[in-house]
């Protein structure tokens, strides 16, 4: 399994940012600095709080997280080695760049929604990345961004899936897994009864808490994308944990004035 991969620049950034995870209940948002498309940004991988303190990942962050992440969980009381699970909402490599490293380090089980499964595997090709005639291009030009050259070039993601999960399945605590394509073909959020919080991965979007669709340059079937928007419109849904964005509260109106505005899309 690869370990240990950064980004260049990522270190120097992650340096400057202190921890500053939230705690929702059972439910620790943590925030991660990182550099998007070549822009400093923050994620917001999310730790579910189970019986016996048993920890439940969703999402793992940038090649090269698993010290941030570890930070993060102790500044909340907890230690990486309470993971005993991962839940993958996508394959997009800011999503499971640092799967293996977890996985590694715990021995945690990975779940994901059934048709993800081969690409977390590596037994499909990532879904947004230029074919590999367009990469061979890319990498003959000596301009290229140093950070596109790193994810172009770097090994693939793959790890045993130990659950294919199906729309309505109920995981332990009763959260109830939704199934959101359009992003990726088998994009997942996940709906938490305590609070009534959505973790939505990238199906949805923040930005200083007004909430926001998918980011549609990074969603290959947008319109599937509106309808999971619309399907999670229709959820007892009371704060939003977006993965870029962070938390949305109060949000149930927000994200049904979001469907309404969604009606009608192509």
């Amino acid at each position: 399994m690869t370990t240990g991969f950064r980004y260049p620049r990522q270190v120097s950034l992650l340096a400057r940012y202190a921890a500053r995870m939230m705690r929702l209940g059972d439910v620790i948002v943590l925030e991660l600095p990182a550099i998007l498309m070549g822009t400093p940004g923050v994620i917001h991988p999310v730790a579910l709080v189970g019986p016996d303190h048993v920890l439940t990942l969703v999402d793992t962050g940038m090649p090269g997280m698993l010290g941030d992440m570890t930070r993060e969980l102790g500044a909340a009381g907890f230690t990486l080695g309470q993971v005993r699970r991962v839940i993958v909402t996508h394959h997009d490599l800011d999503h499971i760049g640092s799967l293996e490293a977890v996985v590694q380090a715990t021995g945690a089980e990975v779940w994901a929604l059934e048709p993800e499964v081969p690409y977390v595997t590596g037994e499909r090709r990532a879904q947004k990345l230029p074919s590999p005639e367009q990469v061979q291009v890319m990498l003959r030009d000596p301009d290229l961004n140093p950070v596109t050259r790193a994810m172009l070039t770097r090994e693939p993601v793959r790890v045993p899936v130990s659950r294919a999960l199906r729309d309505g399945d109920l995981l332990p605590g009763n959260v109830r897994v939704i199934a959101t394509p359009g992003h990726t073909p088998g994009h997942l959020s996940l709906l938490v009864p305590t609070g009534n919080i959505l973790i939505s991965g990238d199906a949805l979007t923040s930005q200083d808490g007004a909430l926001h669709g998918p980011l549609a340059r990074a969603t290959p079937d947008l319109p599937a994308a509106h309808d999971s928007v619309r399907r999670l419109a229709r959820q007892d849904v009371q704060t939003v944990v977006t993965y870029h964005g962070g938390v949305v509260s109060d949000a149930a109106a927000q994200l049904r004035a979001l469907a309404d505005r969604l009606d009608g899309s192509p």
